[in-house]
């Protein structure tokens, strides 16, 4: 349910109109905007009288919501999130590059792969250290050493680092990590996500490989029902029946997400097509339909790379999709 207050409403009435809702057993998401303040409620609301609640003085409307996501519905909170990370903003107009290898081989590696992202514009650094395989015989990442390596680019660069998570027994390694990845093999990792809405930190979760926009949406509720609320979610693509690539990467989940959804929508080309020929039209294309970023694989050397190095692009490449991408933003 949502209550939409009068400009005329005073902290005051604000302050006792939620602790009415408490102590119906309700909890109370509140939004305020420029023109209006708005309470999301959320629990067992059908013992809520809508026509008593339209009857006081400091409510302009009453709306039942039927969607189970609440924290993570644009109703609940009609203005886009912008996520603060390390000082890079993403969401509400603020489009960024999230750009770097599949995965953290060596020092020179990472550093090299850094400083040419962000030359061209790169405002993130992604890498793996951990690393979720198909076959438990290819590499696994660095671990712990190779979030150490991030790190060290991280002072080289100043470029704040993002990386997947695959455990939360994993979290105290994450303490310097900058945004927090949930790939897609873990979106409905439930425990995961609860121990990450405990989390002070930026979390960056992909949609799952076969999973709807609506299950998309109430992993991130998990996260955000904890308590954190800093969530950017990624389109990565999702498994159809066709073949010739690696999975089909479904743009249209990204106006279907902003127009249900508050939170920033990013994509990833790279995982979505595995080809790295396919990037630069799909980039340019998730840039014409709205996207609030790209998370692209870059990597100096992509024959010799241990993993997804099909997929990856070079540090040239990556130059020029960077260019292009920004002429369609100039455009839209």
């Amino acid at each position: 349910m949502i209550a939409v207050l009068k400009d005329k409403a005073t902290q005051e009435q604000v302050d006792n109109l939620v602790e009415w809702f408490t102590m119906q057993g309700l909890k109370v998401h509140q939004s305020k905007g420029d023109y209006c303040t708005i309470l999301g409620l959320i629990g067992d609301t059908t013992k809520i009288d809508i026509d008593l609640l339209k009857g006081l003085d400091i409510i302009e409307s009453v709306t039942r919501i039927s969607e189970p996501f609440k924290k993570a519905n644009r109703k609940f909170h009609p203005e886009d999130t912008i996520v603060d990370v390390g000082g890079v903003k993403i969401g509400g107009g603020n489009f960024q590059f999230i750009a770097g290898p599949c995965s953290v081989e060596s020092k020179e590696q990472i550093e090299e792969v850094a400083s040419a992202v962000r030359k061209s514009g790169a405002a993130l650094l992604r890498g793996g250290a951990f690393k979720p395989r198909t076959s438990p015989y290819d590499f696994q990442g660095l671990k712990a050493d190779g979030i150490e390596l991030l790190l060290e680019a991280k002072k080289t660069t100043g470029m704040p680092i993002v990386t997947e998570i695959m455990s939360a027994e994993h979290l105290p390694l994450f303490e310097n990590v900058d945004l927090i990845q949930v790939g897609a093999r873990n979106m409905q990792n439930f425990e995961l996500l609860k121990a990450l809405g405990k989390t002070n930190k930026p979390i960056l979760l992909k949609r799952g490989l076969a999973n709807t926009i609506k299950e998309f949406l109430m992993s991130a509720e998990y996260i955000m029902a904890g308590g954190n609320e800093n969530v950017i979610l990624c389109e990565r693509g999702i498994r159809t029946y066709e073949t010739y690539t690696r999975n089909t990467l479904d743009l249209s989940a990204v106006p279907m997400i902003k127009e249900l959804s508050h939170l920033p929508v990013i994509v990833d080309p790279s995982h979505a097509t595995g080809a790295a020929r396919l990037v630069k039209p799909m980039a340019m294309a998730a840039a014409a339909c709205g996207a609030d970023g790209l998370m692209i694989e870059v990597h100096n050397n992509p024959p010799k790379a241990l993993c997804d190095g099909a997929q990856s692009l070079t540090p040239e490449q990556f130059d020029d999709v960077a260019k292009r991408v920004m002429k369609i933003r100039e455009v839209i």
